[in-house]
């Protein structure tokens, strides 16, 4: 099990390596963007630790390419930051960070972090999900409604996974949060409410599959 320590402070970066090691990962450190982008040629980590703030390409830069332009778009990362604003962290979330862990923190909540992104993350999961007529391919992260193409963010893609991996199962809207943003998120559960709403909205027809259950949450009907 390969993790990346994306850190740009040498101390902090010391401390977290030592701590994986000391747990039997095997790890790697970088002190910048451009290190790690080198390092991820030659080799895909299981699982990404990154800081925001870091000279030259910043973290979310980082987070951004590493989603849309490389061969790691499918390995986890969580976020390790000093930066503790509901801002900062939805951000992070929102570009596609598993999980974000603010400084500072210790080094058994970490591996604890580690283990559970790694546990949600690692369970094998069918490629192709259809409901009538919604589709998504995972790989590919494609999504069709009625034969056309769907273009959704990512926290959008996630909670659309969800509900077409357990079809028919009502979900609270902190447990949607602690899966399609993190453990770590700290906000109102309205952001679910919305996202769900612009994702109905994208659906068309189809989007009214995803019922609203009055006092519990939401549920993904089969379509017959």
């Amino acid at each position: 099990m390969l993790i990346y320590c994306v850190e740009d402070n040498e101390d902090i970066r010391k401390t977290i390596l030592y701590a994986l090691k000391m747990a039997d990962y095997e790890c790697e450190g970088f002190a910048d963007g451009e290190s790690f982008f080198a390092g991820l040629m030659n080799r895909k980590p299981d699982l990404i630790l990154l800081d925001l703030m870091l000279p030259g390409k910043d973290g979310i830069s980082i987070l951004q390419t590493l989603r849309s332009e490389t061969n790691a778009q499918d390995v986890p990362v969580i976020i390790t930051t000093a930066k503790n604003t509901e801002f900062d962290k939805v951000l992070g979330l929102d570009t596609g960070a598993d999980d974000y862990l603010v400084k500072p923190f210790g080094m058994m909540e970490l591996l604890s972090r580690i283990k559970a992104v790694l546990r949600r993350t690692k369970m094998p999961r069918a490629d192709f999900l259809c409901n009538g007529e919604i589709s998504m391919s995972i790989s590919r992260h494609l999504v069709k409604a009625s034969d056309k193409n769907i273009e959704l963010t990512l926290k959008e893609f996630e909670l659309l996974r969800v509900f077409l991996e357990n079809m028919n199962r009502v979900y609270s809207r902190d447990q949607l949060m602690n899966l399609v943003w993190g453990e770590s998120y700290v906000g109102e559960s309205r952001t679910v409410d919305v996202h769900i709403g612009t994702l109905r909205t994208k659906l068309g027809d189809a989007g009214r599959a995803i019922k609203t259950v009055r006092g519990v949450g939401y549920i993904m009907e089969e379509i017959k």
